[in-house]
């Protein structure tokens, strides 16, 4: 196993080897593709209100569009692992792929609700390969030494991808119809998916172990329940038809016993999500600060708009455009960042990531009905700041510290995790605004100073949560090189 040190990887081996054209090439197609299946992700969140009023649906009906994609996402990841172990690369790509470009031609053509829900499932269902595919390919295809960097290029696609979602939708919804959201997208995803069958090329050798139908169906009742459980809260409905504690203990009791069986199968390399991954120190503690920044990132990409609109009174293309400075910030400083990283390790840029991130939620907390527009602006482009300082460093140094043959399994793992902490971050900071707005309501304050007042409480919750990841932040270490030659 490759544990953790604090050196500086230029340290540990010498000039950086050069990667061949094939290389690039296959990482290039994949960091187009995955760019686009997660910038459908959070096009939704300006589009909703409009998609609610069209399609005749109320909000606890409308909200399934953006936690259906997300509740696919969680069944399908933890399965992902076995898949690029499995099958091999090219076929895998145009599967995923093909399920995206099909799903986003059904959403354009969609006349209603119903199939509108099922062509986000289906798009889901290509998203969820694309990334864990993407993190397992550039681990094994790039060295230690060059990993950062290529890492900040993928930062790019990680979290500009969903920063600028919003603004593309309120960009299109000013001037065009919901519709036109896929029809933009998808001669891309077309494009995309020829280019990639004719340049991609296997990566690795697939292995012939037969799926566990055990551990799929553990996996689908614990991660789905969980999920299903979190988006019910984070919707604000009383009118589930299960109690709203029954998907948690389902799902508690599902990943439990997924748990339990993988445990008993990687003994003999039979695992659907093999859990080793956890033995590192650096993987674990990884994790855990991947999973408080993404619920930070995805709760507040859906306060902002709440906030911007109903308090203030911006327009979806306001709301869109003042959002977009942040993304931009965000993928010029990925690059940057991966750079930085190769030369002086993962602690120097996530401490510093970590503490930006957390004045910037203070600063939300000082938000009210009568902020400028520039303090939103400038909140959301410190955010991004901070975050462009935590995710390079976290995906180099938490992937770099298990072993290779792992790596699709680390990468299945932050896929899992990163979806339930979206979902249980924006369950709880809307749950919190939820519960202020009406205890001011009830108060006798008006509905914009009540939202207000619930907003305050929500970014307040998130302010808090940040100060953990400070503390986590200052227990990582760069990852020594590997120890087993990576095969590709």
């Amino acid at each position: 196993m490759t544990e953790s040190i604090e050196l500086h990887p230029r340290a540990a081996s010498a000039a950086p080897a050069a990667m061949s054209t094939r290389d690039r090439t296959v990482i290039g197609v994949l960091l187009v593709a995955t760019f686009v299946v997660i910038l459908n992700e959070t096009i939704m969140a300006v589009a909703l209100p409009t998609l609610i009023t069209d399609l005749r649906v109320t909000p606890s009906v409308g909200q399934w569009l953006t936690a259906g994609f997300l509740l696919t996402m969680s069944v399908i990841i933890p399965i992902t692992g076995f898949l690029i172990r499995r099958v091999p690369t090219r076929a895998l790509y145009g599967v995923a792929m093909g399920l995206f470009s099909t799903g986003t031609l059904l959403a354009a053509l969609a006349p209603g609700f119903a199939v509108l829900l099922g062509a986000r499932i289906v798009q889901a269902g290509g998203t969820a390969i694309m990334l864990p595919l993407l993190m397992t390919t550039v681990m094994t295809l790039v060295p230690p030494a060059r990993r950062g960097a290529v890492m900040g290029n993928l930062s790019i696609v990680i979290s500009v991808a969903p920063a600028v979602g919003p603004t593309v939708s309120g960009i299109v919804l000013s001037f065009l119809g919901w519709r036109a959201m896929f029809l933009v997208v998808l001669p891309i995803a077309l494009v995309t998916l020829w280019v990639g069958l004719r340049r991609m090329v296997d990566v690795g050798e697939p292995t012939r172990s037969p799926i566990d139908g055990l551990s799929v169906a553990l996996s689908a009742v614990g991660f789905g329940g969980l999920v299903y459980g979190l988006s019910v809260i984070g919707a604000g409905s009383s009118g589930s038809w299960l109690p709203m504690w029954v998907p948690f203990v389902v799902g508690g009791v599902g990943i439990a016993a997924f748990v339990g069986r993988q445990l008993a199968l990687q003994r003999t390399d039979r695992a659907l999500l093999d859990l080793r991954t956890f033995r590192s120190r650096t993987f674990t503690t990884a994790s855990v600060i991947m999973m408080l920044m993404m619920a930070t990132l995805l709760g507040s990409l859906t306060l902002l708009p709440i906030y911007m609109q109903n308090v203030l009174h911006l327009s979806p293309l306001a709301t869109g455009l003042m959002l977009l400075p942040g993304g931009l910030v965000m993928g010029l400083l990925g690059p940057v960042v991966g750079r930085l990283y190769d030369r002086v390790g993962v602690r120097a840029l996530l401490v510093p990531g970590t503490v930006a991130t957390s004045l910037a939620l203070w600063w939300s907390t000082l938000f009210d009905a009568t902020s400028p527009a520039w303090s939103v602006v400038g909140f959301h482009v410190l955010l991004s700041v901070g975050l462009a300082f935590v995710f390079t460093p976290l995906f180099t140094a938490g992937l770099g510290a298990v072993e290779p043959r792992l790596y699709s399994y680390g990468s299945a793992i932050f896929g899992s995790t990163q979806q339930l902490a979206g979902a249980a971050g924006v369950a709880l900071l809307v749950s919190v605004l939820s519960v202020g707005a009406a205890r001011l309501t009830a108060a006798g304050v008006t509905p914009v100073l009540a939202t207000a007042g619930g907003v305050h409480d929500a970014f307040v919750v998130a302010a808090v949560l940040s100060l953990l990841a400070i503390v986590a932040a200052l227990g990582m270490r760069t990852p020594a090189p590997p120890s087993e030659p990576i095969e590709h």
